[in-house]
């Protein structure tokens, strides 16, 4: 890739990372503003994904922030813009953050590899990906030879668009694939025609569709019971930390609660269209496909889904990711915070 290029997508990251912290009410340091402070708070440092600040996946952020339901905890949280999925567990095991969201597979990557990142709160679980293509392609066969959007090899997007174009009878050898992480930019990728169909994340995938654009299928079709991302914290760091953990565990349970409530839904609707950028018919379509009825995408109350779990483990094994056998499933989970919250 062209630095220019480089220095553009950079830049656009870094500027979709400074509206979600805007939206936190977080200044970064050196903005000359003071940060509020409750009784006694523990500062904790808390990464997110730049890539993904106007996805859905961080609403939850917003909400628990915006709420007061991190402060009432003890909690003063400082959101930390990390570069990508790719990058959040290493910013943990540096010691950048103290809990960090992450995708699953990258974390069961990084704890077989000596990490000391271990799940303790369950976030976004059934993530639905869409695999939107060009207006003039109509069915999966229709993309033979043609240019396919993957993120990285373990990712379950990565995984689930090639079980999803297998399922249409595509073999990995009938198309080109570009490997983008992040729906924002695989979307770009879209609008620019240098991809025929990519695999977005929500409220993308609606958006896309509103312009004319295809959807060919989406990822429960071919991973129905997923646990996709999680909050990752140090077991040592943990360990030395338990009453923090649970607090942010408890911060977590009633951020979901107030999202899956109907009498909270004009609420949720109003903050999902001020981070994502979508219309208000948008964000009530969102919402309306994760709850109505409840397809498992949203934790009820930020439990880990362990048969979830168990499923990204098996799903890596088969597709070469980590090796055979399959380790075990609580291997990448610490369920004592949850269960200490009485939300597990």
């Amino acid at each position: 890739m062209q630095t220019g290029k480089c220095s553009n997508r950079r830049a656009a990251i870094r500027a979709g990372a400074a509206v979600l912290l805007a939206c936190f009410g977080i200044v970064l340091p050196g903005a000359g503003q003071a940060q509020q402070h409750v009784p006694a708070p523990f500062a904790l440092r808390l990464g997110f994904n730049a890539n993904s600040a106007r996805n859905m996946a961080e609403i939850p952020n917003v909400i628990a922030q915006r709420k007061g339901f991190f402060a009432r905890e003890g909690l003063t949280v400082t959101m930390v813009p990390l570069m990508g999925t790719t990058h959040m567990v290493a910013a943990l095991d540096k010691g950048d953050v103290d809990a960090t969201g992450t995708a699953l597979p990258y974390m069961i990557q990084a704890a077989l590899k000596g990490s000391d990142a271990v799940a303790v709160i369950g976030g976004v679980a059934n993530t639905i990906y869409s695999l939107i293509a060009k207006p003039g392609i109509r069915t999966i066969a229709d993309l033979k030879g043609k240019v396919v959007a993957l993120s990285a090899p373990p990712d379950t997007i990565t995984l689930s668009t090639r079980m999803l174009l297998a399922k249409g009878g595509l073999k990995d050898s009938d198309y080109r694939t570009k490997q983008i992480i992040g729906s924002t930019q695989r979307g770009d990728c879209l609008t620019s025609g240098a991809c025929d169909a990519v695999p977005l994340g929500q409220p993308d995938d609606i958006v896309f569709q509103e312009k004319g654009f295809r959807k060919l299928g989406d990822s429960l079709e071919v991973m129905p019971n997923l646990q996709f991302n999680v909050i990752a914290v140090r077991r040592s760091w943990a360990a030395a930390h338990k009453d923090v953990v649970v607090a942010l565990a408890r911060a977590y349970g009633v951020t979901f609660r107030y999202m899956r409530d109907q009498a909270n839904r004009a609420d949720v609707t109003k903050t999902v269209v001020e981070i994502t950028g979508a219309n208000e018919q948008v964000a009530r379509a969102v919402l309306a496909l994760y709850y109505e009825p409840d397809r498992g995408v949203m934790p009820k109350q930020g439990e880990i889904n362990m048969a979830g779990v168990a499923k990204v483990v098996a799903l890596l094994a088969d597709a070469g990711q980590i090796g055979k056998p399959a380790p075990a499933t609580e291997r990448f989970v610490d369920l004592r915070y949850l269960q200490a919250a009485d939300l597990q």
